[in-house]
């Protein structure tokens, strides 16, 4: 038997019960055995110690919204036309070390490059590959509107992470496929940004074709999820029977009456926003850009309270996987922000990214408290995420990782990775070279006498 004593700290157990200070936890067979007084006397010869005095013991992480195969882009272009599959594959399983590093001991990845996702789940779950537990999906079902690419999204087909349908039947079939191929959630870009229309996101879905999504992905057992950038589309999603709604920006009332009636669980992620709004300057984000983003999150934030006042489920998620959110830097950051815009308590925080995480990776009983009998992931922090849960986002601080009952090593470097050249495009010039832009007013008089 494999069986770690984690001696002494204080035991945040993920359902949002008040912190126990000096609870002792016995892990056995890669589950919680034993809380409290009678862990330490549960032990045998060879049980492991962490002393864990004067630290915080807490569930493991889960990010319910990450992208661990599109290796950092810094746009699309990079994304869907300079990345090979191979590749991709195995800077996959290479982030995914570091994702397990950051404390992060169980993640959504929805959707990804060709169907790498499922074969990272299944790599580390046998052995494989070092990583966090994961729960997959496919391509991104999208109409040829969807996302955030434009006119770089084929007219059907697939394009990078993304499957393009056409009609029912093509819906169909491919959410079949989808399964057939290991997938555990059906994703849908509900919204797109049209290069003709100028302002945010649009709905590009109808209600019945979602509706046609969720009945034919549920009665395979399989949820759905959905990238909603407006209002309309989050109350379509809801009507339709979304089970978890990405974004819900700029929400109204009309569409939170529908997710509260409809029982979807929301996860906003704040954190791919909030890096714009607050970093986007030292990254070369269009300075126009910077308070449009605060502003969403601002707008969306004070309506998700109302949602969460009214019970609705939140889950934290980082949207991992972009070069504004590299792997292993941000996945932390969400809790800040809930605390931050939408007047969570860290406690609420945390359970979002412990025991309502569990939704997400299809293991509500099993996953996300220290409760006896659930799986025995755990992290060890060096101070008190109910004063200040930031301190969640500081990877010193994260002394312990212990995911199925077995310590992580953290110490042990992981090799820098370089940039491969061919990954991204090297533009000659950020804007027309024009002579007024060039010359000084001093060079275009000399020239004028020339």
């Amino acid at each position: 038997m494999t069986s770690i004593l984690i001696r002494g700290g204080t035991l945040i157990d993920g359902t949002g019960s008040a912190a126990r200070p000096g609870e002792d936890v016995l892990l056995r067979d890669g589950r919680v055995a034993v809380l409290g007084s009678e862990a330490a006397a549960s032990t045998d010869p060879d049980t492991e110690i962490v002393e864990a005095a004067g630290r915080t013991v807490m569930p493991g992480l889960i990010d319910a919204h990450t992208h661990l195969t599109f290796g950092e882009p810094t746009g699309n272009d990079e994304l869907f036309n300079h990345r090979t599959e191979a590749y991709s594959s195995m800077l996959s399983a290479y982030n995914a070390r570091k994702v397990l590093r950051a404390g992060v001991t169980s993640v959504l990845d929805a959707d990804c490059l060709w169907n790498i996702g499922v074969e990272l789940r299944d790599a580390i779950e046998s052995g494989i590959v070092e990583g966090p537990r994961m729960r997959a999906g496919g391509q991104a079902l999208m109409t040829m509107l969807g996302g955030t690419a434009g006119r770089m999204i084929a007219d059907e087909g697939r394009t990078g992470y993304a499957t393009v349908v056409t009609g029912r039947d093509v819906m169909v079939n491919e959410i079949r496929r989808q399964i057939k191929y290991g997938v555990d959630w059906i994703k849908i870009m509900v919204t797109g940004l049209i290069p003709s229309m100028k302002g945010p996101e649009v709905k590009v879905w109808n209600i019945d074709e979602l509706r046609t999504v969720c009945d034919t992905a549920h009665e395979l057992n399989t949820k759905v999820v959905a990238h909603c950038r407006n209002s309309d589309s989050t109350r379509d999603a809801a009507r339709a029977g979304v089970d978890l709604i990405y974004h819900a920006s700029y929400v109204d009332d009309e569409a939170l009456e529908a997710v509260v009636e409809a029982g979807s669980a929301l996860c906003p992620t704040f954190t791919l926003l909030g890096n714009l709004a607050d970093y986007g300057a030292k990254i070369g984000t269009a300075p126009e850009l910077l308070d449009v983003f605060r502003a969403e999150i601002e707008v969306t934030a004070r309506q998700l309270a109302k949602a969460h006042a009214a019970g609705v489920p939140f889950l934290a998620g980082s949207e991992t996987g972009f070069a504004v959110t590299p792997v292993g830097e941000w996945h932390a950051r969400e809790l800040e922000m809930f605390v931050e815009y939408m007047g969570m308590t860290p406690m609420e925080a945390i359970v979002a990214a412990t025991r309502n995480g569990a939704f997400a990776m299809r293991a509500e009983g099993e996953l996300g408290t220290l409760e006896v009998g659930r799986i025995a992931d755990v992290l060890v922090v060096d101070g008190d995420p109910l004063r200040d849960v930031r301190v969640l986002q500081d990877r010193e601080r994260i002394v312990e990782v212990i995911k199925d009952g077995r310590r992580v090593d953290i110490t042990t470097p992981i090799p820098e990775r370089r940039q491969r050249a061919s990954d991204q495009v090297r533009f000659l010039a950020a804007c027309p070279l024009t002579r007024s832009l060039a010359l000084t007013e001093d060079d275009l008089e000399r020239l004028s006498h020339v």
